[in-house]
């Protein structure tokens, strides 16, 4: 069972750098996508639903802003569109599928802005996350939570720590609910493999900076306890261009 999640910072920009061949080489079961920045009625039947798997999309109100996007080879036994919360479900951060072995979450949380603008905002996301988490971990699931977290949990999950201590993505508060988060009952799948600095799923796209691997890790798979002995591996690609954002790939015992 592998399982991807991509910030395609625009899906047709996507499939114009590549990612329709990237979609169909990497033989993937449930690809989770963010910020495809399009509603469905502007995509072609190939954006849409490429490879012909089950797709399904949650677009922001705002047109080429945020969304996501779940694609799978089978049909989950259910697909939830959002919180059910008006102020979250406007921008198009959340899609839920849930199947047989485990409940899928892709999600696209909130920046907090240069300014720390919307702060409050991004907490408020994060509290709702974790309040649908838990419960679903309450209620038996094994609960997959992916996407662009937009926040660098550890100094190591990012190239420059010191003179971005506060900068979006790596303020306190943010860390901070992170940490809650994984003493809940959650494990980041990547730090179950990987635990030296230097591996990163974002770069500025400014000249020269991904080549030097100047990035943050904001991108990936926290999993409830209850799948740590399913996870396999975890990769991050990238070498594979398209976005500012790379796929990372967690395979699970099925």
């Amino acid at each position: 069972m592998k399982l991807a999640t991509w910030n395609v910072n625009g899906i047709r920009a996507a499939h114009r750098g590549g990612f329709g061949k990237w979609f169909q080489q990497s033989a993937l079961d449930v690809v989770c996508l963010q910020e495809v920045k399009a509603l469905e009625a502007d995509l072609s039947p190939e954006q849409l639903n490429p490879g012909r798997y089950n797709a399904w999309w949650h677009s922001a109100e705002k047109k080429g802003y945020s969304g996501v996007a779940i694609l799978s080879k089978r049909e989950p036994n259910k697909i939830q569109v959002g919180f059910g919360e008006k102020k979250f479900d406007r921008e198009g951060r959340v899609l839920i599928a849930e199947f047989p072995s485990f409940t899928i979450i892709s999600s696209y949380f909130p920046n907090s802005q240069r300014d720390h603008a919307r702060l409050p905002y991004k907490l408020a996301f994060c509290k709702r996350m974790f309040t649908e988490c838990t419960q679903r971990t309450a209620r038996g699931e094994n609960v997959v939570l992916c996407g662009d977290f937009n926040i660098a949990h550890q100094e190591r999950d990012l190239a420059n720590p010191k003179s971005n201590q506060d900068n979006a993505g790596f303020l306190p508060q943010e860390r901070a609910w992170m940490t809650k988060f994984l003493g809940a009952g959650f494990r980041d799948a990547f730090r179950q493999f990987v635990q030296e600095n230097g591996h990163y799923t974002f770069w500025n796209q400014r000249p020269g900076v991904r080549e030097k691997n100047v990035g943050w890790r904001l991108d990936g798979f926290v999993c409830s306890e209850s799948l740590a002995d399913r996870m396999k591996g975890v990769e991050h690609q990238t070498k594979v261009r398209g976005s500012d954002h790379c796929p990372v790939i967690l395979e699970l015992k099925d």
